[in-house]
């Protein structure tokens, strides 16, 4: 909001939460330095993270740990240490940002799944719909099907608002709440320097990412009527576009990979921007 300080507009984003180390650096890497490359020098790393309140040891600490799950792989040039998504990362993330960067595809009906033998934290990861021990539902995008289920498509259920209560949809109510409680302020700040629009996209991306993998993104007509989740994707779409020109800069200025700066656009950076107007 207007006379509040850069800091204090990231401190007022970040009260009260539990910003995770490992979780926020695949989210600067995601955002930033895949589509330019993908490699970054560990110590515009540890400066970006410092921004947040993520310590220079918290940062190595979780760079170990990421590495040690293979989800960074490092590589020296020199004296310097550099890292980049490892394979399995990368392809976790670009399933993020085809829903974080894009329109929400268009469901063509519905699956049902016999999966009985599917843990509860794979059917919660795949964002399915539980009607009884076994048997799931979700919208068909043509996602692939888990092993072993056997899927079944259908058409819309009637009435189709009786779909919503196989989902937890009261929990992501809140979050997204939550999130447009925290960003809204960021469209009445002042100018922000180009550092303080980097670190603020990075948290719009971190906390979105983490809602929007949970929202099984159901039809409007199988929504409450006062569900904020298009609220949350048009303040996203926004602030991102807002904010983009001065992060743009500062990656330019500050960021480093092992061939030098890392560019301010690309085409990959492009097409996000294109993809969300």
């Amino acid at each position: 909001m207007r006379g509040m300080t850069p800091e204090e507009l990231i401190r007022s984003i970040l009260a009260g939460t539990e910003l995770r180390s490992a979780s926020f650096i695949v989210t600067v890497y995601g955002d930033v330095v895949v589509p330019r490359g993908g490699v970054l020098w560990t110590g515009t790393l540890i400066e970006i993270c410092d921004r947040v309140g993520i310590s220079e040891s918290l940062v190595r600490t979780a760079v170990s740990r990421l590495v040690a799950a293979k989800r960074l792989c490092g590589e020296r040039a020199g004296r310097r240490s550099y890292y980049r998504l490892d394979a399995s990362a990368g392809q976790e993330f670009q399933r993020a940002a085809a829903l974080l960067y894009a329109p929400d595809p268009p469901a063509r009906g519905w699956q049902i799944l016999h999966a009985p033998d599917l843990p509860e934290d794979q059917a919660r990861h795949l964002r399915l719909g539980q009607m009884a021990p076994g048997v799931f539902i979700r919208p068909d995008r043509g996602q692939p099907v888990p092993p072993g289920a056997l899927v079944f498509p259908a058409g819309d259920p009637q009435p189709l608002a009786e779909v919503a209560r196989y989902w937890n949809l009261s929990a992501l109510q809140a979050r997204y709440r939550d999130m447009l409680a925290r960003f809204s302020p960021v469209e009445t700040a002042d100018p922000l320097p180009d550092e303080t629009a980097l670190v603020i996209r990075l948290l719009l991306v971190e906390t979105y990412r983490h809602v929007l993998l949970r929202d099984p993104l159901l039809p409007a007509q199988a929504l409450p009527g006062d569900w904020q989740g298009g609220a949350a994707r048009a303040l996203f779409d926004r602030l991102y576009a807002r904010l983009t020109p001065g992060a743009e800069r500062h990656i330019a200025a500050r960021f480093e990979g092992v061939d030098g700066p890392l560019p301010a656009q690309t085409a990959l950076t492009q097409a996000r921007l294109v993809g969300m107007a």
